[in-house]
């Protein structure tokens, strides 16, 4: 008789283990009750880049500041509505976030095939890989069933999510706040090797940096005016060398001084601290390195805080809490 109940003990954990209710999450978690959901969100992801190749980056950097404000929760696609405040207004996110649109789409493609089933925050998880892999870049397998949060926090998305200003210990010190050692922050900073940034967020950069190649800033002065805010949307790649090609290049930059922003740069600079300079060599030289490290690094990302279980719920759309 007890070795009954020990046995159906041990099938009682093992279901509860598989089903979430540990919060483990699991690349299987879907194979039963969305078994296509991983095709549906890469034709979408293709679909999108396809239209716009700049939407990759844009897309992986969604999960980025998703994840970096209160968990891997969906919550940075919430719009503002009674009684909720949204994170969309955020230092690191207004007129800077984009690509809900196309996770709108994404949703909507996945709900046709399996309603009320997958959540946003895992739609979030597998675009930001796809996104990466359809730009040249490594692929990972994304741990699955996440669940959507309720609600959102504008205070932690001013607070938490890196600013383009921010020196070496506050990127360090930010990141190690999620349980990213100096390494692991370096290699997730490659993620600039795509994507554009507005002149406001480096103007103070090529107006007021030494540790700047002289040429590259003038060549951005012709676009962003130091004292002009018509030209605070105007767009530069954070890697001048391939804007729209994922690949270790971004490094590089670094090594020459070309960082577009102040706290990319502070990864490699001669003038101060050289706590991170061997790294952004080791990946300027070797490609698989880096695509090794930022793979791991967004397993782990992807990993902060998620809600399981019974937390949070399965949002029906990504911009609304389920009524």
């Amino acid at each position: 008789m007890a070795s009954s109940a020990s046995w159906f003990c041990s099938l009682l954990a093992l279901f509860l283990v598989f089903s979430g209710t540990y919060g483990q999450l699991s690349p299987n978690f879907y194979s039963l009750s969305c078994p296509t959901l991983l095709s549906v969100v890469s034709d979408a992801t293709s679909q999108a880049i396809l239209a716009e190749k700049r939407m990759g980056a844009s897309l992986l950097r969604l999960h980025f500041h998703d994840c970096f404000v209160q968990g891997c929760d969906g919550s940075i696609l919430l719009d503002d509505a009674p009684g909720l405040v949204g994170e969309k207004t955020g230092f690191g996110n207004v007129n800077s976030v984009r690509g809900f649109e196309v996770v709108d789409a994404i949703k909507t493609k996945v709900e046709a095939v399996c309603p009320g089933v997958v959540s946003c925050a895992d739609i979030l998880a597998l675009a930001a890989r796809d996104s990466t892999v359809k730009l040249g870049g490594p692929t990972w397998t994304v741990p699955l069933g996440r669940r959507d949060s309720t609600n959102a926090n504008l205070s932690q998305a001013n607070s938490d999510l890196p600013p383009p200003f921010a020196n070496i210990s506050g990127l360090i010190a930010g990141f190690a706040k999620k349980g990213f050692t100096a390494r692991e922050m370096t290699a997730l900073s490659g993620a600039h090797t795509i994507g554009f940034a507005q002149c406001k967020n480096y103007r103070d950069r090529i107006y007021n940096d030494t540790n700047i190649d002289p040429v590259f800033a003038t060549n951005l002065k012709s676009t962003c005016a130091s004292a002009a805010p018509g030209t605070d949307a105007k767009l530069a790649p954070f890697d001048k060398q391939t804007d729209l090609v994922f690949d270790n290049k971004f490094y590089d930059n670094l090594a020459n001084r070309q960082g577009l922003i102040h706290s990319d740069q502070e990864l490699y600079n001669p003038g101060g601290t050289q706590s991170q300079a061997s790294v952004v060599s080791q990946y300027r030289s070797n490609s698989n390195t880096f695509f090794n490290e930022f793979a791991a690094a967004m397993v782990k990302m992807g990993n902060i805080a998620p809600l399981t279980g019974a937390a949070g719920q399965i949002r029906l759309n990504c911009r609304v809490v389920n009524s």
